[in-house]
């Protein structure tokens, strides 16, 4: 018992060093952004144009204070909050196969929390690079199967909504078009009910602006193709997609250099170079920690030089 009790507190006082009052990774120790972006090609830099495409992991360095404390007769023994402390630290270092592990135990929980990280995890495994196809495949499925569980089990759960959203886009991708803009409308649904439930997670936000920029810059023969599918196909405006990533920013100042390079997109479709310059150099300047910093930085500067 003693033992247990020292552990518990080892481990809370190391969460402490990490976490924030609110429970959120300080920015420039660890990474806690969540996961879940489109990304399309049909940037100034790239000249192609799917409809909806995945993105990449975000993903944060250091992992050893965590093995100080890591006994997994301690870890089957705590409880569910401690468990869920342990579970968001892990993902916050980025240690992918060990949240997937640590969580694959509660694959049966009733618990919404359980199962929307456990969703979380499985869809970074899928992510990882070098991965064979079948394994991705079946990680994406995977992952949308316990999405889809976490929402059934609590429809208030903010996380729940948003992670059915990026899982369903993922699952779109081996459905073909019109399914994908089938799924469209749903995604939006749910992204839009997680601000609801959430208004201050920025990366739901961001994610709804990533949706709004995706069809404001759908080619004219897409469109008319989505229009041959559906009476009503997904529309939006750059308009849109400026304010989600504007309320982003402002709910997160400066939180993912990913939203700084679109608003700087954004506002140069919107032929707003000033303002586009002044967030094309803010991206440009953020301090890399992943490889999608980098390929940010880079499309930046790519940017910049043609202004």
């Amino acid at each position: 018992m003693a033992g247990r009790l020292l552990t518990r507190c080892v481990s809370r006082a190391v969460l402490k060093l990490t976490l924030g009052a609110e429970g959120r990774v300080n920015k420039g120790t660890c990474r806690n952004y969540w996961t879940g972006l489109w990304r399309t090609t049909a940037t100034t830099a790239r000249s192609r144009a799917p409809f909806l495409v995945t993105f990449p992991v975000l993903s944060c360095l250091g992992y050893k204070a965590y093995q100080w404390v890591h006994i997994p007769a301690v870890v089957c023994a705590l409880e569910r909050d401690e468990l869920l402390e342990q579970a968001d630290y892990l993902y916050s270092c980025a240690e992918t196969e060990k949240l997937y592990q640590l969580l694959l135990q509660h694959k049966d929980s009733d618990d919404a929390e359980f199962l929307w990280r456990l969703a979380r995890a499985s869809r970074d495994l899928s992510q990882l690079p070098d991965l064979a196809a079948e394994r991705k495949k079946a990680l994406v499925f995977e992952a949308f199967e316990y999405a889809t569980k976490a929402l059934e089990k609590d429809e208030q759960c903010f996380a729940a909504h948003k992670w059915y959203a990026v899982c369903l886009s993922d699952v779109g991708e081996y459905g073909g078009v019109k399914v994908k803009i089938g799924n469209s409308y749903i995604i939006r649904k749910h992204l839009e009910e997680a601000v609801k439930l959430n208004p201050k997670d920025a990366t739901s936000l961001h994610i709804l602006g990533y949706w709004c920029f995706a069809f404001a810059e759908l080619p004219w023969y897409q469109r008319k193709v989505a229009a041959m599918i559906f009476s009503t196909p997904p529309d939006a405006t750059y308009e849109e997609a400026l304010e989600f990533f504007l309320k982003a920013e402002e709910v997160d100042p400066n939180f993912y250099s990913m939203n700084m390079l679109m608003l700087g997109k954004t506002y140069l479709a919107l032929k707003e170079t000033e303002k586009a310059t002044m967030w094309l150099i803010k991206a440009k300047q953020y301090q890399p920690h992943t490889n999608e910093d980098k390929e940010v930085h880079k499309e930046a500067v790519e940017l910049l030089k043609k202004l």
